[in-house]
């Protein structure tokens, strides 16, 4: 796997001081026993509340750095990449910023953070600080584990105990807190993949179809390997190893956690199929979808609950410093605004209409594009970005959907509603170039009964709106050399053209429109065009049904 580092021995601390020179001016400081130990704490800390301090192995970002701040953590210790941090960086985290008040030490259920962290505790009271220690062991991965691991659902704990701590209490009352919400939280991740190191070899261990119900943040093996199914299966699997563990007729916070490498477009269809699921009827809060306790470049995410009670939705609710924690936000339902209404027909066409013979061409070249879908995207995605076949297949699809509603008796009418379609429903650019195709050729069409010189006149206004000619290597190619010969009267010779034309856009190695304009020459060398071959083949149905 692809990095962006300079060397493995340095990414920890050139991480740290990326972070301390992109946080708000002033408000973070790092010890100078830096980069043996790893201290990033409040600069503005004046020892005079209970200290909050966790920690642990980097690759967790923004985990834990990026929770220090007012109203959250005091100080973070962090070790190497997956490593705990040494008992001297945790007790110099604890000289550093416990006062009278004392330090409340936050630690996730690993061995290597209880020991090293218990062992600073230990050694801090020996010095006469007052500290007490939180284990965090909130995931239920494996049923009946003795020491179950401490996951995102820490950041719960982190929050918690900064809120009491901000409100002046004693270390006994904010680890009281502290206690309390970490045995109330319960936590499940699922990842499509492992994690990479930067700097070490990798080897995925699911296979291409595969994925991974409850494994760690450090990419230890999960409970069981699935098969890949839609979000919502996945999520009802895990609904169903959740819902046992909560309290009946209690409402709880949810935070979704994105573990690294999950796109935001796919962490809210994730949100959306948990809210949507029987859990979703228990949640008050939710926190995210965000980035929050990542396991480097994991393609996976987790959910987090903890039951609400008054005190925990005020603490977790109020508001804190650190940009890193997602601000809480109410369960609600969607809010639907009425669109606009046109006064008459679909999107202000004529009412439907019967013709046999158009409707089945329509039907024919909608069914032909979408059969298309795959081959399409594989070919524009060496040239573009690979969408051109679900942008065709999403029109065809819209059309048959309308069919029964187009004035197929009145041709003008058509091309009219047709323009309208894939204008609403096509998306991208080829959406509006089409509609505007429609659009004016219905015009034309409304001035003179004569197709041929309908669809010309719409070809010259997608042109002239578009900008593409003939040569620039995009479905005009194939559109305008189709409709030159079917002026003639020759569908066949129509769709030989449109074949031609594109065939012609593979040794056409300079696009002048379109996202192929973006792609060098040695990439767009023997590929033809995709919009091209759709409109080929689009001629090619018609000329079968001639």
């Amino acid at each position: 796997m692809k990095h962006f580092f300079n060397r493995r021995e340095t990414i920890v601390t050139e991480a740290l001081d990326g972070l301390l020179l992109t946080s708000s001016s002033g408000r973070l400081a790092r010890l100078d026993s830096f980069p043996d130990i790893k201290v990033i704490l409040r600069a503005d800390w004046d020892k005079s509340k209970v200290a909050i301090i966790s920690g642990g192995g980097a690759g967790h970002e923004p985990s834990h750095a990026g929770f220090v701040g007012k109203g959250m953590l005091t100080a973070a210790v962090s070790g190497e990449i997956f490593a705990s941090p040494s008992v001297d960086a945790v007790l110099t985290a604890i000289r550093a910023v416990a006062g009278p008040k004392g330090a409340l030490l936050i630690v996730k259920n690993y061995t290597g953070d209880r020991l090293n962290f218990g062992l600073a505790a230990e050694k801090a009271r020996a010095e006469g600080f007052d500290v007490e220690m939180v284990i965090v062991a909130d995931d239920i991965a494996i049923p009946g584990i003795n020491q179950p691991r401490g996951v995102a659902g820490t950041l719960f704990v982190h929050k918690i105990a900064g809120y009491h701590a901000e409100k002046d209490e004693d270390l006994k009352t904010v680890a009281a807190y502290a206690a309390a919400a970490a045995g109330d939280i319960v936590s499940l991740g699922m990842s499509l993949s492992t994690c990479s190191v930067p700097g070490q070899a990798h080897e995925d261990r699911l296979g291409k179809n595969e994925g991974e119900l409850g494994l760690g943040i450090h990419g230890e093996p999960g409970v069981e390997r699935i098969t890949l199914q839609p979000v919502a299966d996945i999520v009802a699997t895990m609904v169903a190893r959740l819902s046992p563990t909560l309290r009946e007729g209690a409402s709880h916070a949810l935070l979704i956690n994105n573990l690294g490498a999950v796109p935001p477009l796919e962490m809210t269809v994730i949100a959306n199929a948990v809210l949507s699921s029987p859990l979703g009827r228990r949640i008050r809060l939710i926190i995210g979808p965000a980035p929050m306790m990542t396991a480097l470049n994991m393609n996976g995410f987790s959910l987090s609950l903890i039951r609400l009670d008054d005190a925990r939705e005020a603490a977790l609710t109020a508001a804190v410093e650190p940009h890193a924690w997602m601000p809480a936000v109410e369960r609600h339902e969607i809010q639907i605004i009425a669109a606009p209404k046109t006064s008459a027909g679909l999107n202000g066409a004529a009412v439907a209409g019967e013709n046999t013979r158009n409707r089945r061409l329509i039907t024919a070249l909608c069914e032909h594009l979408i059969s298309q879908e795959s081959q399409l995207n594989r070919l524009d995605g060496r040239v573009g970005d690979g969408d051109t076949g679900s942008t065709v297949a999403t029109g065809a699809r819209s059309v048959l959907a309308r069919l029964d509603m187009l004035p197929l008796d009145r041709p003008a009418a058509t091309l009219a509603a047709l323009g309208d379609i894939l204008g609403t429903s096509m998306g991208g650019s080829s959406g509006v170039l089409l509609s505007i195709f429609f659009t004016a050729a219905a015009k034309a069409m409304a001035d003179k009964a004569d197709i041929s010189a309908a669809l010309l006149a719409g070809l010259d206004r997608m042109t002239f709106y578009g900008g593409a000619v003939v040569g620039d290597r995009t479905m005009v190619d194939a559109l305008s050399p189709a409709l030159q010969a079917l002026a003639s009267g020759d569908v066949a010779a129509a769709a030989k053209a449109a074949a031609a034309g594109a065939e012609s856009t593979k040794t056409m190695t300079k696009a002048r429109a379109g996202r192929a304009s973006y792609v060098g020459e040695r990439d767009l060398a023997g590929v033809a065009d995709p919009g091209a071959v759709a409109v080929a083949g689009a001629f090619g149905v018609v000329a079968s049904l001639a």
